[in-house]
């Protein structure tokens, strides 16, 4: 077994542990094999709804709080200054983040939070009805999606999005047995609806040497925005894209240490 596989099975098996812990064993052993499939996050959220008489939003290693201050600043700069600003919480399940993106960003924004199951997409649509969120700019815009995030062009056109949060959701993928190839044409498609200098920042748990690792194989084989590593902090461009790391966890989260990527698209 490589050391990239050993990393993802090893960082894997530890995120779901933690987070399912009280879920049935099949539940936590179907996730752990196979976070890319529909029908595994339809019974996960099904599930875990069923088990509370109030809704509670399900967060993956932290929420909002902990991130907000990585989040805003990528907020502050609009390449249109008359225009609404496009985020994209890219498999949102039932978490806050997007919500209180709309809530808190001073800037207009529209955020979309996108999931693969409609049965998370349904949860969040009633919760934000019932707790009748408003936003600080009152031009800000929240919706909720069903959507396979490997086809991000059945709703954005390219060059569209200015920031995209992916929390977990290529983890999840990385890690499961057939989700390696759609992870790649996730980034693939993040980076074809980003507008230039527009950001997708990832929140992972995985080694970082292990996510170079794919990142700059990834980047390689899709070919076109190709990247490559120019040193143990960060990443270089060839083409149209940029690259950073930072080994930084944020404040709060859970018995694993996360990290953040910000994935720039520069100016075409």
């Amino acid at each position: 077994m490589s050391p990239l596989s050993k990393s993802l099975i090893l960082s894997g098996r530890r995120i779901v542990s933690a987070c399912v812990h009280r879920q049935h064993t099949s539940l936590t052993t179907e996730l752990i094999e196979n976070m890319d499939k529909k029908a595994t996050w339809d019974r996960f959220y099904a599930e875990s709804s069923s088990r509370t008489i109030s809704f509670k939003n399900f967060e993956w290693f932290f929420g909002f709080d902990a991130v907000r201050d990585f989040i805003m600043p990528l907020l502050q700069t609009k390449s249109h200054p008359d225009a609404v600003l496009q985020v994209l919480d890219m498999g949102c399940g039932t978490s806050a983040l997007g919500p209180c993106i709309y809530k808190h960003s001073p800037l207009p924004v529209r955020v979309t939070c996108a999931d693969i199951s409609p049965i998370a997409v349904r949860l969040m649509q009633e919760d934000v009805l019932a707790k009748a969120i408003q936003p600080q700019n009152l031009s800000s815009q929240l919706e909720f999606v069903e959507l396979d995030c490997t086809q991000l062009h059945e709703h954005y056109s390219p060059r569209t999005v200015d920031l995209i949060v992916d929390k977990g959701t290529t983890d999840a993928l990385l890690r499961s047995k057939e989700g390696k190839g759609k992870a790649g044409l996730v980034l693939k498609q993040c980076l074809k609806v980003l507008r230039s200098s527009g950001s997708l920042l990832q929140f992972s748990d995985e080694d970082p040497d292990a996510r170079l690792l794919w990142l700059e194989t990834e980047a390689q084989e899709q070919g076109g925005d190709g990247c490559r590593c120019w040193g143990a902090g960060g990443w270089g461009a060839e083409g149209s894209v940029l690259l950073l790391l930072s080994s930084n966890p944020p404040p709060s989260c859970i018995a694993v240490t996360v990290y953040r990527w910000i994935i720039i698209k520069s100016n075409e």
